[in-house]
């Protein structure tokens, strides 16, 4: 019963604030919205008994926002939205295209539901050692070298932004 009062306030939560993203005109408060909804995403898998998915998300979201907020407030003319300063473009586009997202998944979870496509539920999450362990089996297995590249192609980055910087000061 509270598992499930859990689920549903986080995921209310997550949904609340992923739509506060959307209907603000400042990018602090957009950027918090954004931090709230990350955060109860954590609190969900939390909820949800995947431990080490909701520290992960919550530790990964806390790191990123402060360092998008960081360049935010250094790049942004009107971070504050104090200036009124439009952020949406196209916002009939925008609208159209996000009613015709909702409407079609209302219809697939509607048309999933009837048609019994969910599957079977599990009796019982898996512990959470079971989860480390197979996610790590999944990381160094299968995508290990996706995770390669990837962490290759943000040293380079790395390396290629403190060069810039460097020669720029000279």
């Amino acid at each position: 019963m509270w598992q499930a009062l859990a689920v549903a306030g986080f995921g209310l939560a997550a949904l609340w604030f992923g739509l506060a993203v959307f209907r603000t005109a400042s990018m602090v408060r957009s950027a918090l919205s954004l931090l709230f909804a990350m955060a109860a995403l954590g609190g969900l898998f939390l909820a949800l008994e995947a431990e080490f998915l909701g520290v992960l998300q919550l530790m990964m979201m806390a790191t990123e926002m402060a360092i998008m907020a960081i360049f935010m407030v250094m790049y942004m003319m009107d971070p504050g939205g104090l200036g009124r300063m439009e952020m949406t473009h196209q916002r009939g586009l925008a609208r159209g295209a996000g009613a015709l997202g909702g409407l079609a998944a209302a219809g697939l979870a509607v048309g999933l539901a009837l048609a019994g496509g969910w599957g079977a539920l599990a009796p019982a999450a898996p512990d959470p050692a079971a989860q480390n362990h197979d996610l790590g089996l999944e990381i160094m297995e299968r995508s290990m070298l996706i995770f390669e590249t990837a962490g290759v192609a943000i040293l380079v980055a790395m390396i290629a932004a403190t060069a810039v910087a460097i020669r720029g000061r000279r």
